[in-house]
């Protein structure tokens, strides 16, 4: 038998701890909604809706991480490396409901939870971390994608760090807090070793085509690679 990691099932949180986060979950869509609305525009709310379907579809695919457990995508450091963090923290958290509602993929109980987990915390930590490397590295093609292979990587055990939270206050098994936080951060700095590669790859290749549509690094490109990417709808004026 094979495990699945990260969406939290009924019942595995006290309901207490559940609606309390249930409560963040629905602030922190709030405030990711007033921001998306400012933040995209006719270029980039296309490809919000192109990269919650990318990361809804990669959710559904398991890959084997150790004997007997297998992780999947989380999405929230490709999302806001590429959307932006207000538009990527919406996207995943709307992928998490969906799967939730529709296909049963973690509690109805627990959907706050796994809001707050995969959705919340795996973008505000994807956003700092990358953007953090950007201004230290720089953001030529190979450099960006270490970053984005950075964020990716740390945003995963981070969230799993999140569970072990919510499990030290409200979790109803009998498992000791020590004993689950050694087993969850071990198991996911492996599944974070994918995240970050599959995050490296999808930016490195939308930054080969257009390096102007990757949000976390719009306002550091220099004028060369703007003039390059727009220079089919937009006439280079100078160089």
């Amino acid at each position: 038998m094979q495990v699945h990691t990260m969406h939290i099932p009924d019942g595995f949180i006290n309901a207490p701890t559940s609606a309390v986060a249930g409560v963040i979950a629905v602030i922190g869509i709030a405030i990711c909604l007033n921001g998306a609305r400012k933040q995209l525009d006719e270029k980039t709310a296309p490809l919000a809706g192109l990269v919650a379907v990318f990361i809804f579809a990669m959710q559904m695919l398991n890959f084997p991480v150790a004997a007997g457990t297998s992780g999947h995508l989380l999405g929230g450091a490709l999302a806001v490396i590429l959307i932006g963090p207000y538009a990527g923290a919406l996207a995943v958290s709307v992928v998490i409901l969906v799967q939730g509602l529709l296909f049963a993929d973690g509690g109805l109980s627990a959907i706050g939870l796994n809001i707050i987990n995969m959705g919340l915390v795996t973008a505000v930590v994807g956003w700092f971390v990358f953007r953090g490397l950007v201004k230290v590295i720089g953001v030529s093609r190979p450099k960006v994608m270490v970053a984005a292979f950075v964020a990716g990587l740390v945003t995963v055990p981070v969230s799993a760090l999140a569970f072990v939270l919510e499990y030290a206050i409200g979790g109803t098994g009998t498992v000791p807090v020590s004993t689950v936080t050694f087993a969850m951060v071990g198991v996911h700095i492996l599944i974070g070793i994918g995240e970050g590669l599959i995050t490296a790859l999808t930016v490195g290749a939308v930054f080969l085509v257009r390096p102007d549509l990757v949000y976390g690094v719009h306002d550091r490109l220099p004028k060369r690679l703007l003039v390059t990417s727009n220079s089919v709808t937009t006439p280079a004026n100078g160089t």
